[in-house]
């Protein structure tokens, strides 16, 4: 027999190369039907495209209710967590002199310009029927009521709660948070509820600058530019706003205070991803905020004036 035909008589699993060192190690048959036990498995199908949309969708729906418990669970930890001591006043104060007197310009500069665009707006209205008298009486309704504590909060998020969520989430991602738990610390006593605690307190006080400087405003245009008398604008003005207006507008101030440093405190709490997540968080944190407080807006007038809810 010659060296052809005995080569032509080996198997080709015998003229095979063996297996490299990399398979080997992995213990995994270069060829799958030659594995033990039967023949390879098939590839998985990928899922239908219903399947997808239904999942997608179901995620959309639950991430509200997702949010809403974590921040649920953030306050009841700040209640619980705020109670107990110790109480460390410095971080209280330095908390609130953050949120507060470095919140003071950028209020008064938005509570004038939005009292003195008021003023014109509703001279240059009401004189078309006669009633400009009661201009005075309408811009300290609406600064008392809805506009100054609106208006405050949505620059309080802009300024302190983005800072806030900043702060916190360069923490995160730095492994700060992680270290004060290893030294005993707890990270919601220590660096959430001082926030929370801020906002509570120091949010209805800027309302309360934001109404002042808003109505000045108005009165300054109003009277000195286009001509309405001084003695009758602040006369409607103290006849109609009450203190009830003003309560309203300060329950409103404290409820979004809360909420603006909880939402702020909870995306930069668990923010991840290096400083790529915590500028996201960030992102989320002003938003969710505008979101939360034309919303509690219209909760919190619904539930004090008891109708518009159903």
């Amino acid at each position: 027999m010659s060296a052809n035909d005995a080569d032509a008589d080996v198997p080709d699993e015998a003229t095979e190369s063996p297996p490299s060192e990399g398979e080997r190690k992995k213990g995994v048959p270069r060829d799958p039907s030659r594995a033990v036990g039967g023949t390879a498995l098939a590839e998985p199908k990928p899922p239908s495209f219903l399947a997808t949309t239904g999942a997608k969708l179901l995620a959309a729906l639950m991430a509200p209710l997702s949010e809403l418990g974590a921040l649920a669970k953030m306050l009841g930890q700040v209640f619980f967590w705020g109670l107990r001591p110790p109480y460390r006043g410095r971080i209280f104060i330095h908390c609130m002199e953050y949120v507060g007197v470095q919140s003071i310009f950028i209020v008064g500069i938005t509570g004038f310009f939005v009292g003195a665009v008021l003023g014109l707006q509703l001279v240059n209205g009401f004189r078309d029927l006669g009633v400009e008298s009661q201009t005075g009486s309408v811009v300290g309704f609406a600064l008392s009521r809805e506009i100054g504590p609106v208006f405050t909060a949505l620059m309080v998020s802009s300024r302190a709660g983005s800072a806030m969520t900043t702060e916190l989430g360069s923490m995160r991602v730095t492994n700060q948070i992680d270290a004060l738990i290893t030294m005993a610390v707890n990270p919601v006593q220590y660096l959430v509820v001082p926030r929370v605690v801020a906002g509570l307190f120091m949010v209805p006080i800027l309302t309360i600058f934001f109404d002042v400087i808003g109505m000045t405003g108005a009165w300054l245009v109003c009277t000195k530019l286009l001509g309405l008398d001084s003695g009758v604008f602040l006369d409607r003005m103290r006849w109609i706003v009450d203190w009830k207006d003003v309560n309203l507008g300060l329950t409103k101030a404290a409820v979004f205070g809360v909420t603006v440093c909880l939402i702020a405190c909870r995306q930069g709490f668990y923010a991840k991803g290096g400083a790529a997540g915590v500028g996201q968080a960030t992102n989320r944190s002003v938003v969710h905020n505008a979101i939360a407080i034309l919303l509690l807006d219209y909760l919190v007038t619904g539930i004090v004036l008891g109708e518009g809810l159903g």
